[in-house]
């Protein structure tokens, strides 16, 4: 083969188009073609809406797999989380189940004494639900009012309760508005029985830093078996508050070998900071005194008024 015959235009790999400038000249114009198309003549709008149209399809295939993936777990966890609180629900109520039948139990063992020692049924005290007003203008005591007072029954001396505990008592009645003193108050006096070991003491209100927010339990023999933590309960033998009602928890623990003596300091159950609402129980019937009269619960003692 002659060298005439020979192919000298380069392979297709060598062969060169248009210039890099010249592409990038073309491309630049007809970009700016299309921006300016679009925005005065809104050509391209519906090719975008087309071609989102076409490939919705096809996104929504993709995206199928994650989100069947994501409801077969959200699925899983709400049974699993129904199976739990079935559980849960069937433990309550067995536990609801055990407790009724030991009221039951204990209402007829109750019913049984009382006929055994020829008592009368307990009579149910009276009860007014009440909401707070204010806190009492006294900087020297710690008294709230209410917005029952003598015209809706309330009694003096009626005790005030919680979900709690003991929040006080009445101490002044008016038509409209009864007047409580607190337990913390330096005047409050209440008895109380030891849950734990039923060690009887009376627990004094005004302890504390400032003389407030604490009770006082004194005149404990040194020897006394109280520890803290031990819940103190009324013990009912006032006639105003009810018995087994909660008091305190004893904070602190001073035994004083010297005097003879055990003081120990009482975290209340409750404190009238936001209390809005709570029970008025009416005292317990007055016991007839030997002359005949009724001995009707007093008050605590009132201090000088500021």
């Amino acid at each position: 083969m002659t060298l005439g015959t020979l192919d000298r235009t380069p392979p297709p790999f060598f062969r060169q188009g248009a210039s890099a400038r010249t592409q990038l000249v073309v491309s630049a114009a007809l970009a700016l073609f299309l921006m300016v198309a679009d925005t005065r003549f809104t050509l391209v709008t519906p090719l975008r809406a087309g071609l989102a149209t076409a490939l919705l399809p096809v996104q929504r295939a993709l995206v199928w797999p994650f989100e069947a993936a994501a409801t077969a777990g959200d699925y899983l966890r709400g049974l699993q989380d129904a199976r739990a609180a079935e559980q849960d629900a069937h433990a309550q109520l067995a536990a609801l189940a055990l407790q009724a039948r030991r009221a039951e139990s204990l209402a007829e063992e109750n019913a049984a004494l009382r006929r055994l020692l020829a008592l009368g049924p307990a009579l149910p005290a009276r009860q007014t639900a009440a909401q707070v007003l204010y806190e009492a203008r006294d900087a020297y005591s710690q008294r709230l009012v209410v917005d029952r007072g003598a015209t809706h029954g309330v009694q003096p001396a009626s005790a005030a309760l919680t979900a709690d505990g003991v929040l006080g008592q009445v101490t002044r009645l008016y038509p409209w508005s009864s007047e409580l003193t607190l337990l913390t108050d330096a005047d409050s006096r209440v008895p109380v029985v030891n849950a734990r070991t039923g060690l009887r003491a009376v627990a004094y209100g005004g302890a504390g830093v400032g003389g407030g927010g604490l009770l006082e339990l004194r005149f404990l023999a040194a020897d006394a078996d109280v520890v803290p933590g031990d819940a103190w309960l009324t013990n009912g033998l006032d006639g105003v508050y009810p018995a087994g009602w909660p008091v305190g928890t004893a904070a602190e623990v001073q035994r004083r070998r010297d005097s003879g003596f055990t003081r120990v300091l009482l975290t209340p159950a409750t404190t009238g900071e936001g209390v809005r609402h709570l029970l008025l129980l009416a005292p317990a019937a007055p016991a007839p005194t030997a002359d005949g009269a009724t001995g009707a619960p007093q008050p605590p003692r009132q201090g000088p008024r500021p």
